[in-house]
């Protein structure tokens, strides 16, 4: 793989970055960080403890069936149907003073096959030294202004396991181990780091009604070379320093406008996977994930009523040509959407996400000899979500959609959300349709129903 230029020096002035303003600050001693909060929500528990701490308590408990439209096309596929965990909670715990904080967000799912009952959602400690303040640990950090999947929010994977989730946008982001650090530059502009010490892609099924076409395909072509090498197997060891990524984000705002800038050096949560003939031209598959810088701005302001934001950056990898089969290529990127209410109280929120390949002309058409074969030159993705409140905004339907315009594939999610006080019940759905060969279209015949009910407190 090609080693792109700069990498050691921009590792290395991002660790610059985070140790100056340390030493800058050090001598000024913790600062009063008034109208601090943890955003655990109104109803979680305050206990304040010695030196000023206060101690914030919160979760959810949650029981939730899933069914599939295809397990119940007859009685032996009706009985042979596995309900799930049913249920599934949270548990949030924070403490904090004027001079710090720590938060632990655990997610709680039933044991019955011996794994643990806890998965750590996100655990970290941040502290405050005037205007600035550094956090460490495992962290969902957002940057960019697209309300789901924008392209400039590069630094945590997703989980795409389980696509029955892809109703909340937040809960399918995995965290990740970081060390970020922010330093207020006045009353409306900000700057920004971050360091991720190692690397985790995207998350995929693998074996069950999740798994990506690609992946099967790869499994069919370890069949047939007769490999005994499982899929998981091709994929790097990426927990270490060679892995490292690492960015920087300015945000300011100018008079009713929010602008940010942004670099970022790290790699493509979407493995490449390359092929090595070795006599007697036996197709050996190997995974990597590519590096590549992104640059990056992004924009929001309320205009007539709509909440417009707006996104654009380019994605430079290390084959500056395009005729590199295992490094994709570089390209633009971009995302424009807004929200706002229109007639009946009914909002809509609608955003367009893309990518436009450059030197596309140059891909080979066999996949054997580049990652990026049998791709289109652009790809380009709606996504709307169009809600109704009643009954005292007790009651809410909600209709969410995901779009593929070059695969030509959809994915409809409605919902029924009745809600009281710290109690929510929702009865849901997922279709998905279009195109067998798109991202959405390949799972139409995982068709859904989902039936929830949730306290919060």
């Amino acid at each position: 793989m090609k080693a792109l230029p700069g990498i050691t020096f921009m590792k290395s002035l991002l660790v610059m970055l985070f140790l100056m303003p340390l030493v800058l600050h050090a001598q000024e001693g913790f600062g009063n960080n008034e109208g601090f909060g943890f955003g655990f929500g109104e109803e979680s528990f305050g206990i304040s403890g010695t030196s000023g701490t206060t101690i914030n308590i919160s979760g959810e408990v949650k029981a939730e069936v899933t069914g599939f439209f295809d397990d119940m096309t007859s009685a032996e596929k009706v009985k042979a149907i596995r309900p799930g965990d049913i249920f599934s909670g949270s548990l949030n715990f924070g403490a904090a003073n004027t001079a710090a904080e720590a938060v632990i967000k655990l997610n709680l799912v039933p044991v019955f096959d011996g794994s643990s009952p806890v998965e750590i959602d996100e655990a970290y400690v941040r502290s405050f030294f005037g205007p600035f303040t550094i956090l460490g640990g495992l962290r969902k950090l957002t940057w960019g202004k697209a309300d789901s999947f924008g392209p400039l929010d590069v630094i945590n994977p997703l989980d795409y396991s389980d696509l029955t989730k892809l109703y909340d946008p937040q809960s399918v982001k995995m965290a990740r181990p970081m060390i970020h650090a922010a330093w207020s530059l006045g009353a409306f502009s900000k700057l920004e780091g971050v360091f991720v010490p190692w690397f985790q892609g995207h998350k995929f099924d693998t074996s069950r009604r999740w798994a990506p076409g690609q992946i099967t395909a790869l499994k069919e072509i370890l069949q047939e070379t007769g490999s005994e090498i499982e899929v998981d197997a091709l994929y790097p060891e990426t927990n270490t320093l060679e892995y490292a990524q690492g960015g920087v984000r300015f945000t300011t705002s100018i008079g009713s406008s929010d602008f940010g800038f942004q670099y970022y050096l790290g790699r493509f949560d979407r493995p490449a996977v390359n092929f090595d003939l070795v006599p007697p031209g036996v197709p050996v598959p190997e995974v990597n994930y590519n590096f590549y810088h992104q640059i990056g701005a992004d924009f929001a302001r309320v205009i007539a009523g709509f909440n417009l934001r707006a996104e654009a950056g380019a994605n430079i990898t290390g084959d500056l040509d395009g005729t590199d089969g295992k490094i994709e290529n570089p390209a633009l990127v971009w995302s424009l959407g807004f929200d706002r209410d229109l007639l009946f109280a009914i909002n809509l929120n609608l955003q367009g996400t893309g990518r436009l390949r450059l030197f596309h002309g140059k891909i080979d058409d066999d996949f054997l000899f580049d990652c990026e074969a049998g791709s289109s030159l652009s790809s380009t993705r709606i996504t709307g979500i169009l809600s109704r409140k009643f009954l005292r905004d007790e009651l809410e339907l909600k209709a969410s959609a995901l779009w593929g315009i070059e695969d030509r594939d959809f994915l409809v999610m409605p919902a029924l959300i009745w809600s009281r006080n710290d109690v929510s019940a929702e009865l849901g759905a997922g279709f998905f349709g279009g195109d067998r060969g798109g991202e959405l279209g390949q799972y139409r015949e995982n068709n859904y129903v989902r039936l929830s009910l949730s306290y919060s407190f």
